[in-house]
């Protein structure tokens, strides 16, 4: 029953971050992207355009819930077809809720005078996080996602994200033509990042530095590095080609702040320590985030 009840609270906790992020994507488009011009990819972004394009036809243009409804409820019986139906459910709900929150959200002109690097910038980051919440809550907002699970049906040599990108490559070139060059490259940088913030909240704050320290008193940095740092230690049996000699490779995972120490202890050791350090994008286990 515990186990049930534990399932059950994850889901609604993951449907709860779909929840968010569906609105902060829809504060990021009316506030910052929509009353700029910005195109930043996506079914989205084809709504800024159809909007922008349609201002004659319907008063201030066919509103960007509208649109996204559209595009996404054809692609739905493909999608459960090709993918399943625990793909398309939360397809569903992701494009629904971001469809009703551009319903609710109202369109605000935040500046009078509008400033397009601070509006690409404060963009693209609300952008990345909503996408990053969705992401993280195993959601999406449908748009390209659905029509990339589509293409990669058919194309199953070309990668779902190359195919996703080539999609909104197309989209924004769609929008150099409405909105203009200048804008579009302004788009660019919303897109590069709604990417970055939004692999940033997928990965975590976890980061960390792992070290690669190859020396002879490779016992010595050991203990030195459990003692001082108590952090753990990997030894793994490798040989130096130039000097045909059996060595212990030590490996050392850390939290950037403890960069300096450890370099401190090793070169107490031994001054000519070889040490590679490299970054990690992700640490999960003891003495960082539990799995």
């Amino acid at each position: 029953m515990l186990q049930k009840l534990t399932i059950r609270q994850k889901k609604l906790a993951e449907y709860l971050l779909i929840v968010a992020g569906t609105a902060v994507i829809a504060v990021s488009l009316q506030f910052f992207l929509d009353p700029d011009g910005m195109v930043p990819g996506g079914f989205t972004g084809i709504a800024i355009i159809v909007k922008e394009l349609t201002k004659g036809i319907v008063p201030d243009g066919v509103p960007l819930w509208v649109t996204n409804l559209i595009l996404n409820v054809p692609m739905v019986p493909i999608v459960l077809k090709i993918n399943g139906w625990d793909f398309a459910k939360r397809t569903v709900v992701g494009s629904l809720l971001l469809s009703f929150w551009l319903a609710v959200i109202p369109y605000v002109q935040l500046m009078e005078e509008p400033d397009l690097f601070l509006t690409s910038v404060f963009g693209g980051v609300s952008m990345g996080i909503g996408v990053g919440l969705v992401f993280l809550g195993k959601g999406t907002t449908g748009g390209t996602d659905m029509c990339g699970a589509i293409l990669h049906h058919f194309f199953p040599y070309i990668s779902l994200p190359k195919l996703m990108q080539l999609l909104d490559v197309v989209i924004t070139s769609v929008g150099i033509m409405v909105f203009g060059i200048r804008i579009a490259l302004y788009s660019i940088i919303v897109v590069y990042l709604t990417a970055k913030i939004s692999d940033r909240i997928m990965e975590g704050s976890t980061s960390a530095k792992m070290l690669y320290i190859i020396s002879d008193q490779s016992a010595l940095i050991a203990e030195k590095i459990i003692e001082k740092l108590g952090r753990g230690v990997t030894g793994l049996q490798g040989r130096g080609m130039y000097t045909n000699q059996d060595k212990t490779i030590l490996i050392c995972v850390i939290s950037p702040r403890e960069i300096a120490r450890i370099k401190d202890v090793v070169l107490e050791a031994d001054s000519r320590a070889f040490v590679i350090v490299n970054d990690s994008r992700e640490v999960l286990g003891e003495g960082f985030v539990e799995i």
